[in-house]
């Protein structure tokens, strides 16, 4: 069979079942696993992690999709994902890593979820979450039984029924708690709660104890624990942030001089011939450098398997490029992928105060960024987006011409620099 995009196998499958009209008229449509085999294998259609993964058929007509059982799927105007909102004034707390006992995990190599999650426990995060003395006890696969839920829709909610679903979840157990844990080893904009949701129903029945859940991710690192609760467990919907508890592994702390000493002593590159960057988050930027620390990626991996768009996996990419820390390459079948440069490797394998100023280095040897980060100096505060544009005119930037792309490059510009002035503030 060709192989077709997912946005045009369900454009396919949305005409020949006439989805859109059975969910105006009956609420929810139900399609077989069978079904989207026809066109293309069901495990690589049904998957949407976060919103900003959904194929266009369903994003314009605010569509989402749940399992209900191992072969079928409700398609409906479903309200499925969570927002995540990071606290940002929230300083991580330091722990000790116990390197003179452990030796087969490494605080600088933690770019695996499961990495990051067996460095949580070994360090007692997982026992400050619960107050608990803590044991983990479940990991991996598991069917859910048959339970009835109510979720929320555009004209109010409806009922479903779920019935065998897959379940993949870690646990981490106390003596009066079960907390259960979807991990991410990157920033996310949004998370399905399902994973959570069909966790905490079907643990719910398996332990008199209190099942706590949990989404946990590992960015820069930094471990954050968002702990939740359902206020009804029969309403997905009515999951709520209890708590947002942050972690870093103990380290030398990073201080505003060091900021200065680089400043005073980087060197100053010539812009590449590479699109001056338009990507404002620089954390997503470090996420996307620790993905690649694990595998190389082509560009549909990168956006299938993390919270990037198709847009964003181009200018995250391009953006690493640039910075000389990403090439691309062709792999198989003259397919395009992007991995670690040299240097992108060597600064990935350091510790995080190590790490950090090193990336601060490879932004402030481009003398836009330089210019900006002067200027906050030289002001005491953040300068206006139009000053912003004014000092990178100062300077001969590769295919940016016209004053609205300008504007928008002046955004990631003030994003990055704002990044490396946060460092003493977080770490």
């Amino acid at each position: 069979m060709k192989q077709i995009r997912i946005d045009k196998a369900w454009k396919i499958l949305f005409e020949r079942h006439k989805i859109i009209q059975n969910v105006h008229k009956k609420g929810i449509f139900v399609i077989q696993a069978k079904e989207i085999e026809s066109v293309k294998p069901a495990r690589l259609m049904v998957n949407f992690e976060h919103s900003s993964h959904l194929p266009k058929v369903f994003k314009e007509n605010n569509l989402s999709i749940l399992p209900i059982s191992r072969t079928s799927y409700a398609i409906g105007v479903f309200n499925v994902y969570n927002q995540l909102n990071y606290n940002s004034r929230l300083k991580p707390i330091p722990v000790d890593f116990p390197s003179e006992i452990i030796t087969t995990i490494q605080p600088t190599n933690l770019y695996s979820k499961s990495a990051a999650l067996h460095c949580a426990y070994l360090t007692g995060m997982m026992e400050r979450v619960l107050g608990e003395e803590v044991y983990p006890t479940i990991s991996g696969r598991m069917v859910t039984e048959e339970f009835e839920f109510g979720i929320r829709t555009k004209k109010g909610f409806t009922i479903l029924q779920n019935k065998n679903s897959l379940i993949n979840i870690d646990g981490y157990e106390s003596q009066n708690q079960f907390m259960i844990i979807d991990a991410k080893n990157e920033t996310v904009d949004d998370f399905l709660i399902k994973r959570l949701y069909y966790s905490y129903r079907f643990w719910q029945r398996k332990t008199p104890k209190s099942v706590i859940p949990v989404f946990f991710t590992y960015s820069n690192d930094i471990f954050s624990f968002f702990i939740y609760e359902f206020e009804d467990s029969n309403y997905y919907n009515s999951l709520r942030l209890i708590e947002q508890k942050d972690f870093v592994i103990a380290q030398e702390g990073i201080e505003l001089d060091d900021i200065i000493e680089i400043f005073n002593t980087s060197h100053i590159v010539r812009e590449p011939e590479i699109p001056f960057p338009q990507a404002d988050s620089f954390t997503r930027i470090v996420d996307l450098l620790g993905q690649l620390v694990e595998n190389n990626l082509s560009r549909d991996q990168i956006t299938l398997n993390y919270d990037f768009s198709q847009r964003q996996t181009g200018y995250y990419t391009s953006a690493g490029m640039y910075l000389g820390l990403i090439e691309k390459y062709k792999g198989e079948n003259k397919r395009v992928m992007f991995r670690l440069t040299k240097a992108g490797r060597e600064i990935m394998g350091l510790k995080t105060r190590e790490k950090f100023l090193e990336l601060s280095k490879c932004i402030l040897a481009h003398e836009p960024f330089k210019l900006v980060l002067a200027e906050y100096f030289d002001k005491g505060a953040p300068p206006a987006k139009s000053c912003v544009v004014e000092l990178m005119k100062n300077y001969p930037l590769y295919n940016v011409h016209k004053e609205s792309t300008y504007f928008r490059r002046a955004s990631t510009v003030m994003g990055w620099v704002n990044w490396i002035l946060q460092l003493p503030e977080t770490y």
